[in-house]
């Protein structure tokens, strides 16, 4: 239940975990200029909504305790620009939750709708459940995966569940997901900020790696300050084998390497 091998197991089999370099996230559809038509314009409920559950304990009872909870911005642990203590992102913080939502003005006899799939169905009705105690009214509404895409692609769903899996292990990566520029995929909430473009396109040009690890720690802080996502957690990966298999690893982007394997 804690993510780690059973006692009894241990003699038979090892059990190697490493960072997977995989965001679970909930998405916001930030385009339009009417918060009537889409209640999601208004960042304070962004932000509430990500104050609004507890991301370590759905890991705890819907994963077993694999996996992290996604409590320093988008980008996952395992990436090397990774720093939890540099970018504080949102935790599980229910009375400020309640305080932004007074702010926001937001009427909570609104009806929001997170879409997702059925994989990922006991997530939502998690997260529901616990935004129901502030008092917002969420139901979930379930999609077979290739519609939800095209649907989260045209613009058509304004709350919805998304992953983001890295094709190469850099943060850029990550946040070319909120270039304005990118179309839909990547940029399937439309984020669109000025300053944020900015930071990524210098990051682009920028060949000293400490410097362009700030460069995205600013990225990060500024994200988790518009909050046009809810990270939910970051993955890991989990290879298991027996006593007698010697030399197989582990890497982020979970690629199966036997060069050097092999039976004691």
């Amino acid at each position: 239940e804690d993510g780690n091998m059973k006692a009894e197991l241990k003699d038979k089999f090892n059990l190697l975990k490493t960072p997977y370099l995989n965001t679970e996230y909930l998405g916001f559809y930030t385009a339009g200029t009417n918060p009537k038509e889409n209640p999601y314009l208004n960042k304070k409920l962004r932000q509430a909504i990500n104050y609004g559950f507890d991301r370590r304990e759905m890991l705890k009872y819907l994963r077993n305790g694999v996996g992290k909870p996604a409590e320093s911005g988008f980008t996952p642990f395992g990436l090397p620009s990774f720093d939890a203590e540099k970018v504080k992102g949102y935790t599980y913080d229910p009375d400020k939750a309640k305080a932004l939502l007074k702010e926001s003005g937001f009427d909570k006899n609104t009806q929001l709708v997170l879409y997702t799939n059925e994989t990922y169905k006991e997530y939502g009705l998690f997260i529901v459940k616990q935004l129901e105690q502030l008092g917002l009214k969420v139901k979930v509404e379930i999609s077979q995966p290739s519609i939800l895409r095209e649907w989260m692609s045209q613009g058509k769903v304004q709350f919805f569940r998304g992953s983001w899996l890295a094709d190469y292990p850099d943060a850029e990566n990550y946040f070319a997901v909120f270039y304005s520029k990118n179309g839909s995929p990547p940029n399937y909430t439309r984020f669109n900020n000025k300053a944020f473009d900015a930071l990524y396109e210098r990051a682009l040009t920028e060949t000293s790696d400490s410097v362009r690890f700030e460069t995205y720690r600013q990225m990060e802080r500024l994200i988790i300050e518009e909050a046009p996502v809810v990270p939910l957690f970051y993955d890991e990966v989990l290879r298991f084998s027996q006593k007698n298999v010697d030399g197989l690893t582990a890497n982020g982007l979970n690629l199966l390497n036997l060069k050097r394997v092999n039976i004691k």
